[in-house]
């Protein structure tokens, strides 16, 4: 029998994880807790859309049907697409549906002797005679639950499901205290699309926060109620959401996504003329950055509604926070059918509504939906029976999650953790990630030393911590795709130079296309 290794996750990234080790002939087994594949896209709002234009979303060798001409297909077109990829590959007889995984816990070596390891997993190599994982696993239509033992894991549970990120209140000023009802985005995606409509349809709603969910959710209130009930949208930070992807006029890719714009940034491990060019060219960094929010500012007209961000774009595509703004948004706005309101610092419940601390008057509200994100780290953690890798893979509050690659912890033996990380495009991404634990699993490079994969970490940590400001928490490659897939390219044994001449090379924007083969 040859070596198995369990797949956590039927999303886009546990797609591509089967597919990939399939290829290098070992025996994947997919656990997806729900009865279909597709991760975040099997439930979502009516109004969701590609983040990304289809052409930087798409797998290396499996097109878009040529039916899908919109540059951001809704979300039944994604999922179709998704699903056709796994049909195409013959990947659903490899997945175990309805079957949650509880707990992960490593058979082998005692933790002491593993926190002497130099090496990853003692050798350096992904699989180990010593070593194995046992997965518990329930079925979610019986409760029964069995053990698989696995020669390696692949976590791809995603960051935006699951577990909410419920801000937390003092006594007595929490829901509790709130005569209306208080759910989270999640629970409004949930619904099927006739059902949310009805949800809020005559209701005062407050939408809590200012990403791509709680503005769709807000247009979808604006739908429902118009300005004889407006939905407020109560927010803390002003981001710079894009109308588009072609600010006047020039493709986005063009300034972030190709070699040249990535002259402009410092990056991990450079050296010292890639350090002085930085340096040098950082006029235009700033340039790049300023000649984008104008753009921003005069297409949506922040500055007529008090919305312009007090930091840079730059900081903010860094961060991975750029989404599009749903078309129209701020004509709602200007209607009055969607009322922005700031909270700076916080807010807390009170019978009538939402008190914004330093105001005396409520937000009188009958319906608060929390778009307010979702604990990945933590869901993240507690999938782990041993506290020692719970806090492993955790990592420090002050810096970002510490996975080499965005996929090894080199002190969790036989494990990659795929699609936890983000970028501008996710897809796109995780295939590349996928690709590179296929070859490491297959032995065609190993992995320095545990000290070098750590300082590795570090130093992304710094251009994390530079570029995305108060933001940095999050695992996000930022606009560095390029040099992170030179990475990847290098240890693959792969030329990473992937363009036809010089200034293709330079100037051209990098996507998947560019890496159909090795």
């Amino acid at each position: 029998m040859g070596k198995q290794v369990a797949i956590i996750g039927a999303g886009i990234s546990g797609l591509l994880a089967c597919k990939y080790t399939l290829s290098k002939g070992y025996q994947p087994i997919v656990f997806e807790s729900s009865s279909s594949i597709g991760g975040v896209w099997t439930k979502t709002v009516e109004s969701t859309k590609l983040q990304t234009p289809k052409a930087a979303f798409q797998f290396s060798d499996f097109p878009w049907p040529s039916s899908v001409t919109e540059d951001f297909p809704n979300q039944h077109q994604v999922l179709d697409y998704i699903q056709s990829y796994a049909r195409h590959f013959d990947l659903l007889k490899h997945i175990k549906f309805n079957s949650k995984v509880c707990g992960l816990e490593y058979e082998g070596p005692a933790e002491d002797e593993m926190q002497s390891w130099s090496l990853w997993g003692g050798t350096g190599e992904p699989f180990s005679s010593k070593g194995k994982w046992k997965v518990t696993v329930q079925d979610q239509q019986s409760s029964s639950s069995e053990i698989h033992l696995v020669n390696f894991v692949v976590l791809c549970i995603g960051r935006f499901s699951d577990v909410p990120n419920i801000p937390e209140f003092p006594p007595n000023k929490g829901s509790e205290k709130f005569h209306g009802e208080v759910i989270h985005s999640m629970e409004y995606a949930s619904k099927d699309y006739e059902s949310a409509a009805k949800f809020v349809k005559g209701k005062q709603v407050t939408v809590v926060g200012f990403q791509k969910s709680a503005l769709d959710i807000a247009m979808e209130c604006s739908n429902a109620n118009g300005v004889e009930n407006p939905c407020t949208v109560l927010y803390k930070t002003e981001h710079w959401n894009v109308p588009d992807y072609l600010p006047w006029g020039v493709p986005l890719s063009y300034l972030y996504l190709n070699r040249f714009s990535e002259l402009l940034v410092h990056k991990p491990g450079e050296g010292l003329l890639l350090s002085l060019l930085a340096i040098i060219l950082s006029p235009l960094r700033w340039a790049f950055s300023k000649f984008v929010e104008s753009y921003i500012d005069k297409k949506l007209g922040l500055s007529k509604y008090g919305m312009v961000p007090k930091h840079s774009f730059l900081q903010q595509i860094s961060s991975c926070l750029v989404s599009t703004v749903p078309e129209k948004f701020y004509d709602r706005v200007g209607e009055g059918s969607i009322v922005l309101k700031k909270s700076p610092k916080s807010f807390s419940f009170c019978q009538e509504g939402i008190l914004v601390e330093g105001e005396n008057s409520p937000v009188k509200t009958d319906l608060v939906i929390l778009a307010t994100g979702f604990r990945g780290d933590k869901k993240l953690k507690d999938i782990f029976v041993s506290p020692t890798f719970q806090d492993y893979i955790a990592g420090s509050p002050e810096s970002t999650l510490p996975l080499y690659r965005e996929c090894i912890h080199g002190r969790i033996p036989q494990l990659a953790v795929i699609g936890f990380s983000e970028s501008v495009s996710n897809l796109f991404t995780s295939e590349m990630r996928c690709r590179w634990l296929a070859e490491l699993l297959g032995g065609t490079f190993k992995l320095p030393s545990i000290e070098e994969m750590e300082k590795d970490v570090n130093q992304w940590d710094e251009y994390a911590k530079r570029y995305s400001g108060k933001y940095y928490r999050r695992s996000c490659i930022g606009a560095l795709h390029i040099w992170y897939n030179d990475q990847l390219c290098k240890d693959m044994g792969w030329n990473p130079k992937r363009k036809k001449g010089i200034f293709a090379e330079l100037f051209e924007p990098y996507g998947p296309t560019d890496y159909v083969c090795s």
